[in-house]
């Protein structure tokens, strides 16, 4: 068993909603510094500011994560244990700059894969994601389920997944690669590329109509980001993780016009829905196999999905009405 104690860790994309998350829960288990190195595209202060007022062993770059010498120079800078790579750009991405979608999942992993096989980080934990897997062939899906990419962001991921693991393939080098599946929770992106809870959350609490796209029969399998920050602390410390690619997931699938439901039923909505066409090359079902990740892990999420949506939507509210 590894230990984060002590350990100096670089998270990519660590000013993010997933990323900053996992920043709280290794500051806690006493990891030794805390690097976020994180563009801001969608990153922000704010989801880093408790964080910085609890602790003095958290710092910040504003950089491209894409760049192999700003983050040659960081990693020596900071004597890097351990790469947590979360960065990225929404999905949603896709729709306006599908090169880009595309290029920086791609990219980053280069980067972080040139600098691991010089010697610069001992571990890479890579964060992938369930739309490399496309639409449910079978439900639910374990790892072993085809790749079939819909979007420039899902076939990104697809590419660097495969990237990072032939690298481990002809190397071993140490490295893991979780793929979570839909994550939701306090902090997420309610504004532009926002995904489905965060964007009807803000959409009613400013007296809109909430927005349903398609049939809504499209299900997702939604795991709460507390859980999500747990799972990559835990693939770092379980070393059997080297080398495979672990889902991580509730194993309950949910539609997209249940969740808005829902939050329309939290928050007292009885208004209309605005109904429009679906998106282009959107997923149908999600549905995650976690086996894996309860048999290497140790790993099930603890937090179901009416607890955590009470949660997060109770965080958007008090976002929202202390301005």
């Amino acid at each position: 068993m590894a230990d984060i104690k002590g350990k100096n860790v670089l998270i990519t994309g660590g000013a993010g909603f997933i990323g900053s998350h996992l920043a709280d829960t290794l500051l806690m288990k006493g990891a030794g510094k805390v690097i976020i190195v994180d563009n801001f595209f969608l990153g922000k202060e704010e989801n880093l500011a408790e964080a910085r007022a609890t602790f003095d062993n958290i710092f910040v770059y504003r950089d491209d994560a894409r760049d192999l010498g700003t983050m040659k120079t960081i990693l020596r800078k900071e004597q890097i244990d351990i790469v947590f790579n979360l960065a990225t750009i929404a999905l949603n991405y896709s729709f306006f700059n599908p090169y880009g979608a595309y290029r920086v999942n791609v990219d980053i992993a280069e980067t972080l894969l040139h600098l691991l096989q010089d010697g610069a980080y001992q571990t890479l934990i890579h964060s992938s994601s369930s739309e490399a897997y496309g639409t449910a062939q079978y439900s639910p899906m374990d790892e072993n389920h085809p790749m079939n990419p819909t979007t420039p962001y899902a076939a990104g991921k697809a590419a660097a997944d495969m990237l990072i693991q032939s690298f481990y393939n002809i190397l071993q080098l140490d490295i893991a690669i979780i793929r979570p599946f839909n994550n939701y929770g306090p902090r997420q992106n309610d504004q532009a590329l926002a995904a489905i809870i965060p964007l009807t959350a803000r959409r009613i609490l400013n007296g809109e109509k909430p927005v349903l796209e398609g049939t809504g029969l499209q299900t997702r399998d939604f795991i709460y980001v507390e859980d999500t920050a747990r799972a990559f602390l835990m693939a770092y410390e379980n070393e059997t993780s080297r080398g495979k690619i672990i889902n991580l997931g509730s194993g309950k699938e949910i539609s997209m016009k249940a969740v808005i439901e829902a939050i329309s039923e939290y928050y007292g909505y009885k208004g209309e829905i605005e109904t429009r066409p679906g998106r282009p090359a959107d997923v149908q079902r999600l549905c995650a196999s976690a086996n894996l990740a309860k048999g290497i892990l140790g790993f099930e999420p603890q937090v179901d999905f009416k607890t955590g949506l009470r949660r997060t939507l109770d965080w958007y509210q008090a976002k929202y009405h202390s301005r």
